[in-house]
C-alpha cells in the first residue's frame, strides 16, 4: 500500500466537521496539516512545504474561492476546485449550470434593478423568493407575497453595502411538503442523505429543521448525480424539494456542512471525504 497522501484542511473555525476531519485523519494515519485562514499569506511564489491537497473548509466564500486559486497556482490540489467552488457557490451561476445540464430546477429570474426585480417578481407570480446571490444557512431570503411588500424589501435591500444585495435573484416559491432533501455526494456516488422537516417555509437544519434520515430513491439519486456533475463535481451536498411537478434542486452546496447528517445517518462522511482527498490527490 501507498504511503498516505499529506492534506490540508484550510478552515476558519473548528467545527465539528473540520474536529471529525482532524479526528478521522488521525485514526487512518493521514497527515491533515490545519491551515486557519485568518494566519494565511499568499505571495505570488510557491511557499514551501505545501501539502499536495487542500481541503476547503472556509466559511468564507470569498476568501476560500481565492485561497484556492492560490493553491492551484502552487500546484496543489484541491477540494473542491476553485472552478467548483465558484461556480456552486454563486446561485446565479449554479442555476445557470443546472439548467445548461438539463436538471429541474425552479424558475429564476436576475435583475440589476429594484424596478428589473419588481418586473421579475410579477413575471414568477407572488409569492416568491428573493434571494441574495452569495449567501447560506437561509439568511437574507425573503419570502415575498405582493408589490406592496416587494418594495419595502428592495428598498431596505439596496441601502445594504455589499454590492451584491444589489443583484437580485427571483425565484419561484416551490409548493412543497413541509421538508426539503438534501443530498450528500462525493465523486460518484450520493453517500449519504436526510430531508429536513419544519413547519417554516425555510428548513435549513441552521434554523432548527429536524433531521431524518433518508433512503432517495433512484431518480432522485440520479438527479442529485447529475446536479453534482453540473458544477463540476467533488464533495458537494444537493438541495432538492418535491414539487408538484416532481423533484427540483434549487441548490449545490460546495463546502457543506455535515453535522446534521452525519449525526441523523451514521454515516463516516468525514471519512469518506478523506478517502476521496486521498484519491484526488494520487490522480
Amino acid at each position: 500500500m501507498s504511503d498516505p497522501v499529506r492534506l490540508g484542511l484550510f478552515y476558519t473555525i473548528l467545527r465539528p466537521e473540520e474536529k471529525w476531519l482532524l479526528a478521522a485523519a488521525t485514526a487512518r494515519g493521514i497527515p491533515l496539516v490545519p491551515m486557519h485562514d485568518e494566519g494565511m499569506l499568499f505571495p505570488l511564489d510557491r511557499p514551501a512545504e505545501l501539502p499536495a491537497v487542500v481541503l476547503n473548509r472556509s466559511v468564507s466564500h470569498l476568501r476560500g474561492l481565492y485561497a484556492l486559486r492560490f493553491f492551484e497556482h502552487y500546484g496543489c490540489r484541491t477540494v473542491n476546485p476553485a472552478e467548483v467552488v465558484e461556480r456552486a457557490g454563486d446561485k446565479i451561476l449554479g442555476s445557470l449550470a443546472l439548467q445548461a445540464a438539463g436538471v429541474p430546477t425552479p424558475r429564476t429570474i436576475v435583475a440589476f434593478t429594484d424596478d428589473g426585480a419588481l418586473q421579475a417578481l410579477e413575471e414568477i407570480g407572488y409569492p416568491a423568493v428573493l434571494k441574495p446571490p452569495i449567501g447560506s444557512w437561509g439568511r437574507l431570503i425573503a419570502r415575498v407575497h405582493d408589490r406592496e411588500e416587494a418594495e419595502q424589501i428592495l428598498e431596505h435591500k439596496s441601502a445594504l453595502p455589499s454590492p451584491t444585495q444589489s443583484i437580485f435573484y427571483v425565484q419561484e416559491h416551490v409548493p412543497k411538503p413541509e421538508r426539503d432533501l438534501r443530498l450528500f455526494v462525493v465523486g460518484d456516488e450520493v453517500v449519504a442523505a436526510m430531508s429536513r422537516r419544519s413547519e417554516a417555509w425555510r428548513t435549513n437544519a441552521a434554523r432548527g429543521a429536524v433531521a431524518e434520515p433518508l433512503t432517495p430513491s433512484s431518480e432522485l439519486t440520479e438527479i442529485a448525480l447529475r446536479a453534482a456533475r453540473a458544477v463540476g463535481g467533488g464533495v458537494l451536498a444537493v438541495d432538492a424539494m418535491e414539487s408538484p411537478a416532481g423533484y427540483v434542486v434549487h441548490e449545490v452546496n460546495p463546502t457543506p456542512e455535515f453535522k446534521a447528517l452525519q449525526s441523523t445517518t451514521g454515516v463516516d462522511i468525514a471519512a469518506r471525504i478523506l478517502a476521496y482527498a486521498q484519491e484526488v490527490g494520487r490522480r
